[in-house]
């Protein structure tokens, strides 16, 4: 068993995936390999545990946008309607990801990232990017509203760990890995920065940050450019007039509690409304105008208020479960490219989740960041599910 797995590891690492030239990008469209059908432990509690998500979002989205979309649309339904048929393009990538091998699709990630960075570029054009509450993050493409911000957490995840798995040699010249690596998710990290998404733009570094661990790239070098950026970002964030108004209020919102600390007060009320077990499903007050974005960004609010502590910690607890039998996948994977993925996608959707819900509850500042799989938006949510896709593939792989 052990020499099969070490062999298998070895073969990853220096024969697939090793050809030169665009020709490899285009191959996986070609003649996609098919993933034998296992099913393990780990690929039926992810595969459960990312329906139960999607389900709890839709269930919630319903509940904390009806009287938004009666006043946006003249329909309580309107935007579970738009949130189900993204749920439903989401399931259907996730399908289609979960079947094709994960070196296959890790071979299309410099397409799928230059991809990304031309779309991250556009929004930037004024008469092509649409804005909204001060921010220019979307493009519109026929019916459909993208966020090409959301598309850039899974194709840089899938270029980085490409990347390195190639390079594993090389993990200790900075030239050849931390520099490069570094550069791209900086560069990327800007054009969000330019939307405004100070959030995402921090979760994009993160990735990155992740992956040049997991990659075995120096802790003290590492280190370094952690403390760098940290210091960076936090002198974005107090040169920037709204992000230093959320900051003042980070301690205390009841300073300001008709300004800037206006929404953490209306989300505070909400959770505390909510008691041990709530108020019921439906019947929140949050909602009703009080507290903005209650179906985006502040969702975990209205989970607390209609569901109570219950609700709030099995929401909670859903996640913890989903990160643990997704690092237990990294652990089990056949390869570094299997490793990283896994852990790099687990790891993102994580801290994602912990920036929102620390956010709601007034842990941290307000970022503007989703709650993964339960929040209002389609782009995040078919790009939760594409890259769940890719975790379950890498688990199809695994033995024992």
């Amino acid at each position: 068993m052990t020499a099969t797995r070490t062999g298998r590891r070895a073969q990853t690492r220096t024969g697939r995936g090793r050809s030169a030239g665009p020709a490899r990008w285009w191959a996986p469209l070609r003649n996609p390999s098919v993933v034998p059908g296992r099913r393990t432990v780990e690929f039926a509690g992810l595969l459960v545990l990312t329906l139960a998500l999607t389900f709890i979002g839709l269930m919630m989205v319903l509940s904390a946008s009806a009287v938004t979309g009666l006043d946006d649309a003249g329909s309580p339904w309107y935007y579970l309607q738009r949130q189900g048929m993204w749920a439903a393009i989401g399931l259907v990538a996730m399908m289609i990801v979960m079947r094709l091998d994960y070196r296959d699709l890790a071979k299309m990630s410099p397409v799928l990232l230059m991809a990304t960075l031309a779309l991250l570029l556009l929004v930037l054009i004024p008469s092509v990017g649409v804005s909204a509450n001060g921010a220019r993050r979307w493009l519109t493409i026929g019916p459909f509203t993208l966020q090409p911000s959301e598309f850039a957490k899974l194709s840089l995840t899938l270029f980085v760990a490409d990347l390195l798995a190639h390079r594993s040699h090389l993990v200790h010249d900075n030239r050849q890995v931390l520099a490069p690596i570094l550069a791209l998710s900086l560069g990327m990290a800007a054009l969000v920065l330019l939307q405004p998404s100070q959030g995402t733009a921090t979760i994009l570094v993160a990735i990155s940050m992740i992956l040049l661990f997991l990659g075995g790239v120096s802790v003290w070098s590492l280190g370094t450019v952690t403390i760098g950026l940290a210091g960076a970002f936090v002198v974005l964030a107090v040169l920037t007039p709204y992000r230093r108004a959320r900051l003042n209020v980070w301690g205390d919102p009841f300073i300001d509690p008709e300004g800037a600390g206006y929404q953490t007060v209306q989300s505070l009320v909400g959770v505390a409304s909510g008691g041990i077990d709530g108020v019921g499903l439906g019947e929140g007050r949050a909602k009703w105008g009080f507290l903005p974005f209650a179906h985006t960004d502040f969702i975990f609010s209205v989970v607390a208020e209609e569901l109570g502590f219950i609700g709030g910690v099995a929401l909670v607890m859903f996640f913890v479960l989903l990160v643990g039998f997704g690092l237990r996948v990294a652990y089990k994977a056949p390869d570094r490219l299997g490793i990283m993925l896994a852990a790099g996608i687990t790891t993102a959707i994580a801290m994602q989740a912990f920036i929102n819900i620390g956010a709601t509850i007034n842990m941290l500042p307000i970022s503007g960041v989703t709650l993964p799989f339960v929040s209002m938006g389609g782009s995040s949510l078919v790009v939760n599910l594409a890259a769940m896709g890719v975790v379950l593939n890498v688990s199809r792989h695994t033995e024992g």
